[in-house]
């Protein structure tokens, strides 16, 4: 799961330059965009983890952010997405990514060990606990890149944007792409800052 997962965070990272640029016309073509250039096309449960929760992660956006539905619907997120709504995203994705994942294991379990109570469905809160209770553990962004010194490796990205040196979508990308393995590690329980300081280093 733990490479699975630092893959499509990487390639989560790379689509958010295009979509600060172009954004999306709805958000059925986001979530298929996202599935399509992050989900990529692995059998198992861990790559279909990723394609539940980019689609889980775009879900929860537009409740957090009702005016990207406005914007979408009135075409002007042609003009690209606001980056706070993108880093939420990428917050997002991976708390609801291993949601998804154990929501599949569970379901598996169930399906091998008592077929008869599939039609409980009681994998179906799994996923939006974990979500719930791990999004806040996952780096923002857009925060990293205020405040210049949260990881020693963004320090000199992120104060490029503080500076203004360049342009938000050059760097943030950048920003994003370097906290994965911290992501990651922190949402499957692999890292702690306790035990691995700020550095973001898998255990």
């Amino acid at each position: 799961m733990y490479d699975t997962a630092c893959a499509a965070g990487e390639r989560l990272a790379e689509a958010l330059s295009s979509l600060a640029a172009e954004g999306a016309e709805s958000a059925d073509a986001l979530v298929a965009r996202l599935v399509s250039e992050v989900g990529g096309d692995g059998g198992t449960l861990a790559d279909a983890a990723v394609r539940r929760g980019v689609a889980a992660a775009v879900r929860d956006v537009r409740d957090r952010h009702p005016e990207l539905d406005d914007a979408m619907d009135a075409g002007a997120a042609h003009g690209g997405f606001a980056w706070d709504i993108l880093c939420d995203l990428y917050q997002i994705f991976f708390a609801g990514m291993v949601g998804e994942f154990l929501r599949s294991v569970v379901a598996e379990h169930v399906k091998l060990a008592v077929p008869v109570l599939i039609a409980t469905d009681p994998e179906s809160r799994i996923a939006d606990w974990v979500a719930e209770k791990t999004v806040d553990l996952v780096p923002n962004p857009c925060e990293v890149a205020a405040e210049a010194t949260d990881l020693p490796e963004t320090v000199d990205i992120a104060q490029t944007v503080v500076g203004g040196a360049q342009d938000p979508s050059a760097v943030l990308p950048k920003i994003a792409a370097s906290l994965v393995p911290r992501a990651v590690g922190r949402v499957l329980g692999l890292i702690t800052d306790e035990a691995t300081g700020e550095e973001g280093a898998a255990a």
